[in-house]
Formats: structure tokens, sequence, C-alpha cells
């Protein structure tokens, strides 16, 4: 992520997102300042299966201080996954993720967790740590090579902080995935996370997990019920600031255990490969109707593209940009679906950018691929966790003929003739091909 380009913006710095009153992809209020500054049915394996909200168990064991619970396997998840089988054509898996993932009081977060529980879809959420750290103890955080208490997102207000506990909380007992999107957000200058060696990235994981399990001590809420997850174990996968460091977070992912990374910039629509041992799921490029350049799956990349310099540009624009942010998304996932079938991953913030049109196009984007899903085809609404599960069981030369399509390309002869000794049984080894 360093500039705008004809190619989709790959991201900024922060003191170029300083100039358009952003903090380069990082989560954003209502009206586009740092959040806490202002006031206060498919598949057999279908993730997209709709039940009733779960209620905590009364089995659950409190960790730590109480703020976090092992409540055993989580509700609302998919069947198990299997193995394609001879001449079988791949699913359409579709993953929405969230950065950041603090409610700060505009209703995005329930908005579409509402969304989700309504087609039977399940989502991503990157939270950002310090989300759930007042800003009273902010000094908690030691970020590597920036001061004490240092963050280029704002903390939240407490108001904000018990609505982002209850919005995780309800989003895990529906089926979403709990990621992380680390702390401080720091994306220039000689502090930028570019620059973290694979030691001081451990350090900033070990204070994003430890701001989750603690948020009992550090707020002194007494009224709110424990997250009813073990986050040791819930976190398998994170997205960087500003899609920066990857190269030296991921050996310390490995260490830790965590089975993919969403940080890559400018991907292709191509199935995944593997760098350094994790799923690496990258975001896409995708068609911009109206240019002949592609734009960066997620909405801050749309803003950039549109509207260069602000989060509030002239209003006469927002209907044609609206539409064409959400046409962007379609145009992405027929690409997929109807080609290559490469899973198909869109980035967003909970933000209210340009009237809140980035918001309301994702909704569009989301209600097309739920009624395709609902119409019968294979289509999959799953989070990146459910999503590696399914490749963690096929067959290591079925995923690396699958690696071989290109953007856009349909298999030869058709998928019964491109994958004819498809299968395997659930024990399989996930393929390492690049």
């Amino acid at each position: 992520m360093r500039e705008i380009s004809r190619r989709g913006l790959m991201g900024l710095g922060a003191g170029a997102a300083a100039a358009m009153g952003l903090a380069a992809c990082g989560s954003q209020s209502h009206d586009g300042a740092s959040p806490g500054r202002g006031s206060g049915k498919g598949g057999r394996a279908d993730a997209g299966s709709s039940r009733p909200s779960p209620r905590p168990t009364a089995t659950a064991r409190l960790l730590g201080d109480g703020s976090t619970s092992d409540t055993g396997k989580q509700p609302d998840q998919p069947d198990r996954p299997r193995p394609l089988e001879p001449g079988e054509t791949p699913p359409q898996f579709v993953v929405f993720s969230w950065d950041g993932a603090g409610e700060v009081g505009n209703g995005l977060f329930p908005r579409f967790l509402d969304l989700a529980k309504e087609h039977g879809a399940h989502m991503t959420f990157f939270l950002s740590g310090l989300y759930l750290l007042p800003e009273s103890k902010k000094r908690l955080y030691l970020p590597p090579n920036n001061a004490p208490g240092a963050s280029d997102i704002g903390y939240l207000t407490d108001a904000h902080v018990r609505a982002t506990l209850e919005n995780v909380h309800r989003a895990w007992l529906e089926g979403h995935e709990i990621g992380t999107h680390f702390n401080g957000h720091f994306c220039s200058g000689f502090g930028t996370v570019g620059n973290w060696t694979p030691k001081q990235w451990r350090s900033e994981i070990d204070q994003a997990k430890s701001f989750v399990k603690e948020w009992r001590t550090n707020t002194g809420f007494t009224d709110l019920p424990a997250l009813p997850f073990d986050y040791d174990k819930e976190l398998i996968g994170g997205r960087t600031p500003c899609l920066l460091g990857q190269d030296n977070l991921l050996p310390t992912a490995r260490e830790l255990g965590w089975r993919y990374d969403a940080s890559s910039p400018g991907g292709r629509q191509r199935w995944p490969v593997k760098r350094q041992g994790l799923w690496d799921f990258p975001l896409q490029l995708i068609p911009f109707p109206g240019h002949t350049f592609e734009v960066l799956s997620m909405d801050y990349n749309m803003l950039a593209n549109q509207s260069i310099r602000t989060t509030q540009a002239p209003s006469y624009n927002y209907p044609g940009w609206r539409t064409q942010a959400a046409n962007a998304y379609i145009s992405g996932f027929k690409r997929a679906y109807e080609t290559n079938r490469a899973p198909y991953f869109i980035g967003n913030h909970f933000e209210h950018w340009n009237g809140g049109i980035y918001m309301d196009a994702v909704e569009e984007a989301f209600k097309y691929i739920a009624r395709e899903k609902e119409k019968g085809g294979d289509v999959r609404l799953v989070s990146f966790r459910q999503f590696t599960d399914w490749l963690d069981v096929q067959k290591p030369e079925t995923v690396r003929k699958l690696q071989t399509l290109d953007v856009g390309q349909q298999p030869a002869g058709g998928w019964k003739a491109f994958l004819p000794g498809a299968g395997a049984d659930a024990s399989s080894t996930p393929s390492n091909a690049a």
C-alpha cells in the first residue's frame, strides 16, 4: 500500500491519509474522524444455514479475570467440510471482513450483523485491540517504535467500548470470526508497522490479545458478560494496518499457530497459495465500472479513487459513486462465480464516508450475492476461518490444479474434465503449492 494508482489504491501512509482526513485503512466514525474522538441456504457445507440466535452455555468456564470464557464449540457453524468429489464444481466462497470492528454509535456493527443473520451468512471481524482499552488506560499500550499510549486511530469513549463488547459478543455467538487488526494502526514514519521486526510483531499481538482478555480489569465494567470465546484459540488470522509489514509478521504468526493472513494488497482473483506456511488471503483487484484500471476490493479504496482528498465530497456525486462501488463489488463476484470460482474477498470499515454510500454499496452487493445463494447456487458467505477449514481438507493436487486457473479463466472442458481425480478423505494434508 503506497499510493493512489491507476490500478486502484494500494493504500496510503498516515501522512497522505491525514490530508484526506483519514487514518489509512483504519476503522472510522461516521464523520471520517477517528472513532471515539467525537460524541461519545446453500450447499451441503454452507455456512449460511439459518438457526435461532444461540445463548451462552451454562457450563461456560471463565478465563483470567472473567473477560473471556470457554463456552465450548462455537454455535451456528457449517457442517464439517468435505473434499471435492471427482468432477465436482467448487463452491463460490465469499468473505466479507471488517477492519477495526468498533461500534462508535453509528449502528453499523449491528446493521451488518442483522444483515448476515437475515441471509444465513458469516463474516470475519478484525478487532482492533485498542477498541477495548479505555483512553484513561492508554499508557498500558507500548507500541513498537512509538511512545507509550500512542495510536494513529483514536481510543473509543467508554460507551463505545461497551457497545463494541456487546457486538463482538453477539457476533461470535452468531457464528462469526473474531480476528485481529492489531492495535495502533501506524502506517508512516519510523514507527510504521512496515518497519517492525518479528519480535515487535509478537509484542503487538500479545498486547492486542491482552486488551481482549483483560477488558474487565481495564474498564472496570462489572455488568457485562464475559466474551464467550477463548481468544487464544479463536485468533488464527488478521489483517495488518494499511496492509504493511506482512513479511515480518508471518514468521511470528506461524509460531503462534495462525492458519492464514489477510494482509496482502492487490491480489488477483485466483485461488490462494501459502506464504511461509500460512494461507495468503489478499484483498483483490476487481473491475471498476467506467475505468480501464481495477480497484482494490475495499471501501477505502473506492473512496480514494472517487473523492481522492475528502470523506465529505459534494453530495451530488453520491448516487453515481454509490452505484459505481456496488457494481464494482458485484462485477468482482460475477467474474469469479462464472469462471474460475476463486474465493472472493471484500474488506470494509464501519464508516460513514461520503454520506454512507460505501456501506450502502456493500449492502447492495451482499444482497445480490445472497440472492444467488438463495436461488440454489453453491455460494457460501463465510468467514476466513470457515474457508480455511474447507481448504485444509482438500487434496493437495486438487488445490494445485485450482491454482492454475487465471483471473476470469474457465476450466477447459468444464469442471468434470478439469477435476477428474478430485476427492480425498478429511485427513488430507493441505497444499503448499505456490
